[in-house]
């Protein structure tokens, strides 16, 4: 049994080397595009189903209240959290847009949408990304070794390099708590000197 747990943390340890290697620049490119848009009075989407669902909103409310340093609010907002608004829409349309309806209604350009799907096939999902690019928003895709599709709606695409639906969700929300730290850094701390 403990040989498992071992196993289970060395492989999580293993796909985030891997995702960072790959991913480093793009990660420190889009922090700097989300500092950008809260500079310009812009807004941070996020969704997903599922345990994405729940990573949207952890990483809303970490730039919402604070992740690491005592700041000012950041507006960020999950829209998989309103269940009033959700099961409206699937109720009296379809589930397939309960993320497309609300993007149309509260995005504005400039805004930037973070949209996560480990197997990048849900069809809500998706259909929000058609908006999204519709609407001119700057889109971050958050996936797993399937979701090509889906990561080639996107302006940035993070594909983590596993099929493993654990492994997967374990590296999006260290990947959304790195994002919030480099946005604090970028719009909080003051510039070191040389």
């Amino acid at each position: 049994m403990k040989d498992r747990i071992f196993k289970v943390f060395e492989e999580s340890i293993e796909i985030k080397k891997k995702f960072v290697k790959e991913n480093v620049d793009t990660i420190l490119e889009v922090a700097k595009v989300i500092a950008k848009a809260f500079n310009d009075g812009k807004k941070l989407i996020l969704f997903g189903n599922g345990g994405s669902a729940t990573d949207a909103s952890h990483i809303a409310a970490e730039f919402i209240n604070r992740y690491k340093k005592e700041r000012p609010s950041l507006p960020a907002i999950a829209l998989n959290t309103d269940v009033a608004v959700i099961t409206s829409i699937a109720n009296d349309y379809n589930f397939s847009e309960v993320f497309a309806k609300q993007l149309k209604s509260i995005s504005n350009e400039g805004d930037i949408v973070i949209a996560i799907s480990t197997s990048g096939s849900s069809p809500n999902v998706l259909k929000a990304m058609d908006v999204a690019k519709k609407k001119r928003l700057t889109t971050v895709a958050f996936t797993g070794l399937r979701g090509e599709r889906f990561a080639s709606k996107a302006t940035y695409a993070f594909i983590v390099p596993s099929d493993n639906t654990p492994r997967i969700q374990e590296t999006h929300i260290t990947l959304g708590h790195v994002l919030c730290r480099m946005v604090e850094e970028i719009l909080f701390e003051a510039p070191r000197k040389k």
